[in-house]
């Protein structure tokens, strides 16, 4: 993990978001990534996400657990809290957090190895149980910090620097969390910032598990023509189904778009996703319309990017269990132990 903090000197006239707060105000430490690397993109995009959306960074919450990717959290909101946590636990952590304190942004960052390997279980958990947060993953096909071996979602086919040759099937990360009951989940290329800044955005303000799988390019061991991660592959490969934009609540609506269809998602805090269609209507409410199209393109040697699935409707974690309203933290002594009277009460229930 990185602590070099970048040089404090900017421009005195850098513009101010609602709450008065530079673009800098949101960046972290300088990064020690491989120059390139795709990370640092999706660091970029975070950083533009939530200073556009102005948001507190005291306010937000980032978790990770080991990997290049998991250092990502080093390099944004260096004023928010976080937490780098062991190799396939962050879930755990999240959720923990999540359920002590429900009025903070959650960003969780993982990485393939993270999540589809070692942290496989607890990624399948989270995405059931309904978190409300933000859980993106830097994918690569790779492990980066161990020089390069492929990870579970490195492609059937596909070849590192080295040569080594998947000869396994992938854990495609998306359609897993679709399937498993995210309520959002997309799918987007860490050099295409304008399409994942507004993914970002929708991401952090949908009420429920929001997933975003960014395929992420590791310049040093996975960049080859053979890399199904890599520039090439991906820039070649990609298909947006949808042109992405969000709308923040309460403010003006300035976008425009070409010719075509256009589908507006209102989420819960009233901002708006905009989904202008391309030419094969993709409907991103249907689960199965959705694992269908991901499979079709993935069969085409194509990548599916843009929202690929939600269900503005779904409940989350605290609905599920009726939480109290208050973080724990703000609980009197009382409402935390409320005597011996109560305690009797509850265990009637189980007799």
């Amino acid at each position: 993990m990185s602590y070099i903090n970048k040089p404090r000197f900017h421009h005195p006239q850098l513009p101010t978001n609602e709450i008065g707060l530079t673009r800098r105000d949101y960046e972290g430490t300088l990064t020690t990534l491989c120059g390139g690397c795709g990370h640092d993109s999706i660091s970029a995009a975070i950083i533009q996400a939530a200073a556009d959306m102005s948001l507190e960074p005291h306010r937000v919450a980032k978790v990770s657990g080991i990997g290049c990717s998991s250092k990502i959290p080093s390099y944004f909101l260096s004023k928010s809290h976080g937490f780098n946590s062991v190799h396939g636990r962050m879930p755990s952590v999240a959720t923990g957090a999540n359920l002590a304190n429900k009025d903070l942004y959650y960003i969780g960052i993982s990485g393939d190895g993270d999540s589809a390997s070692i942290g496989l279980g607890q990624f399948c958990h989270i995405v059931r149980r309904r978190i409300n947060m933000l859980y993106m993953v830097a994918n690569n096909g790779t492990y980066g910090l161990t020089k390069g071996q492929l990870s579970a979602t490195a492609d059937l086919g596909s070849k590192t620097k080295t040569g080594e040759e998947s000869l396994y099937d992938n854990i495609d990360l998306a359609t897993l969390a679709i399937e498993l009951g995210a309520s959002f989940v997309a799918r987007s290329f860490s050099g295409d910032k304008q399409q994942l800044v507004p993914l970002i955005q929708a991401g952090l303000s949908h009420k429920g598990f929001a997933f975003i799988d960014v395929v992420s390019p590791c310049v040093t061991f996975n960049n080859t023509d053979f890399s199904t991660h890599g520039y090439k592959n991906t820039w070649e490969n990609h298909i947006a189904l949808s042109a992405v934009d969000f709308v923040p609540m309460r403010q003006e609506i300035t976008t425009s778009y070409e010719a075509g269809a256009e589908k507006e998602i209102t989420l819960h805090d009233g901002s708006v996703i905009h989904l202008h269609k391309t030419g094969n209507n993709y409907q991103p409410y249907d689960k199965e319309n959705a694992l269908h199209h991901i499979n079709a393109y993935k069969k085409e040697g194509r990548i599916a990017t843009g929202l690929l699935y939600i269900d503005p409707s779904m409940s989350d974690l605290h609905e599920v269990l009726d939480t109290v309203d208050k973080p724990f933290n703000t609980l009197s002594n009382h409402e935390l132990c409320p005597g011996n009277e109560v305690l009797m009460g509850i265990n009637e229930t189980f007799r």
